[in-house]
């Protein structure tokens, strides 16, 4: 059973995240962002892999504790520490990049330009360094 102050894994948009409860509904569960563990891919949801679709997202991860509803079915409870939003981020980036890097597609192409416009707007709003 989850309850309000538990902390929490979540999956929001393909992303992955460390939370806290703070409110609970019939069907979902309000979420506190503390860590990110999973960076969500880029692109259109409805059309994973393609790049001859409307709008291909740039899509950003939730950022340090923005409050989203999550539906429960993808809400854990998580045991162990909590790392540091910033460095959690980075290492979400880091493995995306590693594994888009790793295809040779165009959908991964696209993926790798539109996460560098995300990156440069992570260096703004966190002053995160990359190496």
């Amino acid at each position: 059973m989850i309850k309000t102050g538990d902390i929490v894994t979540a999956f929001y948009k393909t992303g992955k995240y460390i939370g806290e409860v703070s409110d609970s509904h019939p069907d979902s569960y309000t979420v506190k962002i503390l860590a990110v563990l999973r960076h969500p891919a880029q692109g259109d949801l409805h059309h994973p892999k393609q790049v001859d679709v409307p709008f291909f997202h740039e899509r950003k991860a939730l950022a340090y504790t923005e409050r989203a509803n999550i539906p429960a079915s993808t809400v854990k409870h998580y045991e162990g520490s909590i790392p540091d939003y910033n460095e959690s981020l980075k290492e979400a980036v880091t493995a995306l990049k590693s594994r888009l890097e790793q295809e040779d597609s165009e959908f991964s192409k696209k993926s790798l330009m539109s996460l560098q416009a995300v990156q440069r707007e992570y260096e703004l709003m966190y002053n995160i360094a990359w190496t």
